[in-house]
């Protein structure tokens, strides 16, 4: 079967699995796709490997020649970035800009060098002899929060004003820091280059700054080319480009297209929309603002689908599970470490709802970012007890990203009712 024909397949598969679920179990969207997706996947190898259904195999064999990697982080992730970005208040973010960056750039430092402490830890304990440079590794790719996934969970839910932005604000942002972390852990994992602190700061700020000022760059070349267009259908697909071709450019010059997105989606969001409402396009803005939640959720639904059959080609042991549990709860305190130092500080100056903490750790979740960068990582260049280290760090990383959207997501609803709750009852309090 073609690969395109799969995808589309796919697709269908996933928008099907939606729908069915408004109806039996009302959960939240991705969550059961994700969970659906995970339960054919045990179906497939249940039915290729114990009971030799030759269909399950091929089906098995077709979903291994998707390209995940390549799929995500140089196709799926600029226009899912755009789409979410576009939403972002930029008033509000503003009001919450230090602490989201601080969140962006400590936190996920901080979580990263926290989680591959962790992990060396660990590998340690059960006799596994690994550098820290590759358990480094992994703190880097699984400490972003996926902004996909905690998009994609939040809205839904519809938390409150001033946690939701700051969740939404740092997965964004973070997203495009984890990803500059991740690859100047790579480069000096894999390549010969001597790891001084001035070739890692220039590789850094390159990606960083270099994905911020093209991202600038692309939302006034859109601005320009948006407010002066006198064709609704032109102005539409004048957006389409920038997470498409304006991604694409920037990942070929060597910056980082996550942060180009966020920037470019954030400006045309909030000022090219305010200038078009200014010059009477509301319909306009609606159709742009109508196709853009269309591709978020066709392309939402098709990756965590995606995420769930992964399970099919990944090589599992019981000791690679075991090490894959046990890294859910290192993750997790890692989080909470990352988050609570810094709200010690804020809360010197700014009072903060009592679940916020926990909200953030607890809504922090992964998703197929962390995924394509594990599955990034080259394939028989380094091994760990036999194992490659590819195939080791994907199934770690698989097991804590289910965790992460079937459990963490499912259940942070009632932190976040308890959070609405008290704020209902601060403001009745004031209001008495």
């Amino acid at each position: 079967m073609d690969t395109w024909y799969l995808l589309c397949f796919l697709s269908a598969i996933a928008i099907l699995v939606a729908f069915a679920n408004q109806f039996f179990l009302n959960m939240q969207t991705t969550i059961a796709i994700t969970a659906g997706a995970v339960v054919l996947s045990l179906l497939l190898i249940l039915s290729g490997k114990v009971l030799g259904n030759q269909t399950a195999a091929a089906i098995s064999g077709m979903l291994g020649s998707v390209d995940f990697k390549s799929l995500l982080l140089e196709g799926m992730l600029g226009p899912l970035l755009f789409a979410g970005a576009l939403e972002i208040d930029l008033r509000a973010m503003r009001k919450r800009r230090w602490e989201i960056t601080i969140l962006v750039l400590f936190g996920t430092l901080a979580s990263t060098f926290l989680v591959g402490l962790f992990l060396f830890w660990l590998l340690g304990w059960m006799g596994w002899a690994v550098p820290f440079i590759y358990c480094l590794l992994f703190g880097a790719l699984i400490s972003p929060t996926d902004p996909i996934a905690v998009l994609a969970i939040i809205k839904q839910m519809k938390a409150p004003p001033s946690i939701s932005i700051q969740v939404e604000g740092e997965s964004l942002f973070n997203d495009g820091v984890g990803l500059v972390v991740f690859t100047t852990i790579f480069a000096l994992a894999f390549t010969s280059a001597e790891p001084t602190f001035g070739n890692v700061a220039e590789l850094f700020l390159t990606e960083a700054l270099g994905g911020i000022a093209f991202g600038m760059l692309l939302a006034l070349v859109g601005h320009f080319l948006l407010t002066k267009s006198t064709d609704g259908n032109i102005r539409l697909l004048l957006t389409f480009c920038i997470p498409t071709a304006g991604f694409a450019l920037a990942n070929i010059i060597g910056v980082s297209g996550a942060l180009a997105m966020v920037v470019s989606g954030i400006f045309i969001g909030n000022v090219t929309r305010a200038k078009a409402a200014s010059m009477g396009r509301l319909s306009s803005i609606r159709n742009i603002r109508n196709f853009w939640h269309a591709v978020e959720g066709v392309l939402n639904a098709f990756l965590f689908l995606l995420i769930g059959l992964l399970l099919v080609i990944l090589p599992v042991t019981g000791q690679q599970i075991l090490l894959g549990l046990l890294a859910i709860p290192a993750v997790l305190l890692a989080r909470l470490i990352s988050v609570s130092l810094p709200y010690a500080v804020f809360q010197r100056f700014r009072t903060y709802d009592k679940h916020s903490v926990l909200i953030l750790t607890w809504g922090g979740l992964r998703g197929g970012l962390a995924l394509a960068m594990a599955a990034s990582i080259p394939s028989g260049q380094a091994y760990v007890n036999g194992v490659d280290l590819h195939a080791l760090i994907l199934l770690i990383t698989y097991i804590v990203v289910i965790f992460s959207i079937i459990v963490q997501g499912s259940s942070i609803s009632p932190l976040i009712r308890g959070s609405i709750a008290a704020q209902a009852d601060t403001q009745m309090a004031a209001k008495a």
